[in-house]
């Protein structure tokens, strides 16, 4: 506000992408400041409310149907803050990915973890170069009208702050990635038959949706036919009803009948992959 911006005329939406929206306290939680939402407008993206975004078209490389949260496409300074940390599809959390999938319509999210973007060898665990997810989230950052500037954090095991950089979105986050990479990348020479590993903890562990994804990366240094151990709470169980659907459709099916039912969907199912 000193800058000359009131209150008023500031938005904080929240990048929830197709999850369920944060709500009472874990909101507060989020926000960390009760002085936010008695002076902010704080607003969950909700993916599936139609009239809430403008359609941008497609992208070009991959041809992703792209559609943004209005409220953010229009805003006269655009700011995404981001958590940096490896991702098991889009190599690095943070920067462009708090825009799509953060504030993007279910089908620019669901075309997004289709099967053809699943199945890329490059979209894996911190990497970045021939990722057709990082790909096309580049693309659709040059779609939007006006510089957009992202505030990106890493942080130490312990959960304290190790690094931030603040400017253009793509700089910032290639500079977060680089710090991050020199603690997250460790090269292990060799397969183990037992992983131990974890979803990170609270509040990344809070459901077994969110717990598949610390089972994913391991996958990497894991002999054929090993153990992999997974600690998690999972306080608030399975997960959203689309994915409980989904993992009932994978019983019934089997892995290779499931595979096969969505290899042919250009949208994947909420949840299902």
């Amino acid at each position: 506000m000193q800058a000359g911006i009131g209150a008023d005329c500031i938005t904080v939406l929240v990048a929830t992408g197709l999850h369920r929206p944060n709500l009472d306290a874990e909101l507060e939680e989020v926000l960390g400041d009760p002085w936010v939402q008695q002076h902010v407008r704080v607003d969950n993206h909700d993916a599936r409310d139609e009239a809430a975004h403008v359609h941008l078209g497609r992208t070009r490389q991959h041809e992703v149907p792209v559609a943004l949260n209005r409220t953010f496409v229009d805003a006269d300074i655009k700011i995404a803050t981001g958590l940096v940390e490896p991702h098991f599809m889009a190599g690095y959390s943070g920067g462009r990915k708090v825009i799509a999938p953060g504030v993007a319509h279910h089908e620019t999210i669901r075309t997004f973890h289709s099967a053809r973007f699943m199945e890329s060898e490059f979209a894996s665990s911190c990497n970045l170069a021939g990722n057709p997810l990082h790909e096309t989230q580049l693309e659709i950052v040059e779609m939007l009208n006006g510089p957009v500037l992202s505030f990106n954090t890493v942080l130490d095991e312990h959960r304290n702050l190790a690094f931030a950089s603040f400017g253009e979105v793509v700089a910032s986050h290639m500079a977060a990635v680089a710090f991050a990479r020199q603690s997250c990348e460790v090269v292990t020479g060799r397969k183990f038959k037992t992983v131990l590993t974890s979803s990170a903890g609270y509040p990344l562990d809070k459901t077994y949706y969110q717990t598949v994804k610390g089972m994913v990366t391991p996958l990497d240094i894991l002999e054929e036919g090993g153990e992999l151990i997974i600690a998690s709470e999972c306080s608030e169980g399975f997960g959203s009803a689309e994915f409980r659907d989904a993992q009932r459709r994978l019983v019934q099916l089997g892995t290779d009948g499931f595979l096969q039912s969505i290899a042919i969907k250009k949208l994947a199912d909420i949840d299902e992959w």
